[in-house]
């Protein structure tokens, strides 16, 4: 398994994505995305997206060089419509990210949907934006089938992430959540799959509704498990219901389902609500009595939500970040396809 430099990779993606058509600030934005969130230690969301990216460009599905726009027709004070053209999804999703904080500053709250939208990526890179800025994010999309309904059978739901973030005081990193409502991102299978390693029990079942523990058998007609039972599964609903809803893509079960990114973008302005240096002590004093908390094992911390992100970006910045041989030859081979020489 190659360690790898993460310009190295960045360096790699982008040029993939220029030769088939993307402008050089897209592109850059996009293989940005996808590094951060290996850099993250969020694989499923890394650079292992790149080829199928570039063969979603070749086959007509993603247009490289669109352009996301607001919907003039679409905006009322504090809410507004982003069409994603069926171009990129981090560009779109960022569009919104910029519009909704805007927006909060000036009302209080700020909310914006995105209607063909491409794969925004890893949910939790927005919410960290807006609470970058001392805003409340949240950020929910809704995806094509890959999860069993609870009693049902079989990929119905899609994993219909959802990440928030608040903002925490002196420019301390936001405590953030950001997680499917499956038990796990399916993308994370690709990944395992790559190594070679069984996945948990209690992640999959396969084609006819048995438990598995092998990774392939998502693939093959298989399904994730909703998070907690009934609870995931609710929570993946309302999803649906809303970003897939109201951005008009509606759910991966439906005949109308758009095939995208149904996304649904909020910021909150905590000065609407209270003064903000009163609001971040509140949190810097939650903050304090979670990492003060008992501890089963006294030399295991209790991490807040958002530290393992930061652990990862801190380790593997310094140390490289190891990408499995299957997945790191499946990208050079088709950048070599390309033309593009590869770094040896």
């Amino acid at each position: 398994m190659p360690t790898l430099a993460p310009s190295v990779m960045k360096q790699l993606v982008q040029e993939v994505f220029e030769v088939l058509g993307t402008p050089t600030d897209m592109a850059d934005h996009v293989a940005n995305s996808l590094v951060d969130s290996n850099l993250s230690g969020h694989d499923s969301h890394g650079i292992q997206l790149a080829k199928g990216y570039g063969e979603a460009i070749q086959d007509g599905w993603l247009k490289p060089a669109a352009r996301p726009v607001i919907d003039p027709q679409s905006s009322f004070l504090a809410t507004f419509t982003v069409d994603g053209v069926s171009g990129w999804g981090p560009p779109a999703a960022m569009l919104a990210v910029e519009g909704v904080m805007e927006r909060a500053r000036k009302f209080g709250i700020g909310a914006a949907v995105i209607r063909r939208g491409g794969h925004i990526g890893r949910v939790g890179q927005y919410v960290e934006r807006m609470a970058a800025e001392n805003l409340i994010g949240i950020v929910t999309c809704n995806t094509g089938s890959a999860t069993m309904p609870f009693g049902g059978k079989g990929p119905i739901l899609g994993t219909n992430p959802i990440a928030i973030a608040a903002p925490r005081k002196d420019g301390k990193p936001s405590v953030f959540f950001d997680g499917s409502t499956s038990v796990v991102a399916g993308n994370k299978l690709h990944v395992l799959a790559a190594k070679g390693v069984q996945a948990p029990p209690g992640w999959l079942v396969d084609k006819d509704g048995n438990p598995s523990t092998e990774p392939t058998d998502f693939f093959n007609g298989g399904a994730l498990l909703p998070l907690g039972g009934h609870k995931g599964y609710a929570l993946s609903v309302m999803v649906d219901l809303m970003a897939g809803m109201l951005s008009g893509t509606s759910a991966a079960y439906l005949p109308n389902f758009a095939a995208a990114n149904g996304t649904l973008v909020i910021a909150i302005l905590p000065e609407a609500f209270m003064p903000l240096d009163e609001y971040l002590t509140q949190v810097e004093i939650a903050c304090d009595a979670l990492k003060n908390a008992p501890r089963i094992d006294p030399a295991h911390e209790v991490l807040l939500p958002g530290e393992p992100e930061r652990i990862a970006r801190r380790d593997r910045g310094a140390n490289g970040i190891p990408i499995p041989d299957p997945t790191w030859q499946a990208l050079c081979d088709f950048a070599e396809s390309l033309g593009i020489q590869v770094p040896k």
